[in-house]
């Protein structure tokens, strides 16, 4: 279920963004609650909380006092927003230090990206 690679808390908060970016978790729709989710997942309730806690810090949820946790109507825009600056942080700026310090010239670079986007690769 859950990996040794980080916290379980983000682990859990890192399913509920998947699943608002995927769709099955969809504005102002109500997300299970930190007590629901301990059970479900085996964990201590106060783990459960700290990633709800997380994600209504982030803006992807809200809370609604005696009725429980909501998904934001900005969550889906705000981690594709999130996703866009990480993808072209992480994988798009090191890829042209990478093509220019091996001599590739970007133009190639953005001629390979088209054929993937029209299936030629």
């Amino acid at each position: 279920m859950f990996d040794d690679r980080s916290p379980i808390y983000r682990q859990i908060a890192e399913r509920i963004k998947a699943d608002v970016l995927s769709g099955a978790l969809k504005a102002d729709e109500r997300v299970m609650s930190t007590n629901q989710c301990a059970a479900r997942y085996r964990i201590n309730p106060a783990t459960a909380a700290k990633a709800f806690q997380q994600l209504v810090d982030e803006q992807v949820l809200y809370k609604k006092r005696g009725i429980g946790m909501f998904v934001s109507t900005r969550a889906r825009d705000v981690l594709r927003a999130r996703g866009r600056k990480t993808f072209f942080g992480e994988v798009v700026d090191p890829m042209v230090a990478e093509a220019r310090a091996i001599g590739i010239p970007l133009a190639d670079v953005i001629r390979r990206i088209e054929q993937h986007e029209n299936g030629e690769v």
